[in-house]
């Protein structure tokens, strides 16, 4: 299925400066018997924000109002542990479009953009400005440029580059999933069938 199309994301962020953040904190495995991608976003971090009669724990960044957005920007190590996919699906649904980390763990990043989610990675240096950022002013914005593969904290211009592998870059910025990719060349790929048929 196709995703939203990602160029330039310009939004607010929610921080989460927490390290080793693995796949059965964003997502408990109890919520994967579900066989279509719905409602992770209800149960994304469950068990961080919600106590057990499950009512929000006051203390958790996404029950706080003043913390909004599309992009959530976590500790480094984001991502580890199993390699559910549905950790990317929860993180999709819930609203958010990019994920900033000074580091992914491999599946969850691979995870990622194949549903449209842009893991950004940066430095240790400019993460800690981000949440520094954040902390200031919980309205600072933060602009992921797709294209030119670099991310801007837009108060100060400060900015960083990022890398992102050439096809997956071209997926996302058109809202391509793998099959929609292969759809897109259906013409290419019957012209260069019939060029080799005798």
């Amino acid at each position: 299925m196709a995703y939203d199309k990602f160029t330039i994301l310009r939004s607010t962020a929610v921080p989460l400066p927490i390290e080793n953040v693995d796949t059965d904190q964003i997502i408990p495995a109890r919520f994967l018997k579900a066989t279509k991608r719905e409602a992770f976003g209800d149960n994304l971090f469950r068990d961080w924000r919600y106590n057990g009669d499950d009512t929000p724990k006051a203390d958790f960044v996404l029950n706080n109002p003043i913390y909004s957005g599309k992009i959530l920007v976590g500790g480094r190590n984001f991502g580890s542990g199993s390699s559910r996919e549905h950790a990317a699906w929860a993180i999709y649904d819930y609203g958010f479009r990019c994920v900033v980390s000074s580091f992914f763990a491999d599946i969850f990043k691979g995870n990622s953009l194949n549903i449209g989610i842009l893991p950004v990675q940066v430095s240790e240096e400019f993460l800690d400005k981000i949440f520094q950022a954040i902390e200031a002013d919980p309205h600072a914005e933060l602009e992921i440029n797709l294209p030119e593969e670099t991310i801007t904290l837009v108060a100060t211009g400060e900015k960083e580059s990022f890398d992102i592998n050439g096809y997956k870059k071209h997926n996302m910025i058109n809202g391509f999933d793998d099959i929609d990719y292969l759809q897109a060349m259906k013409n290419e790929i019957t012209e260069f069938e019939a060029a080799r048929l005798y």
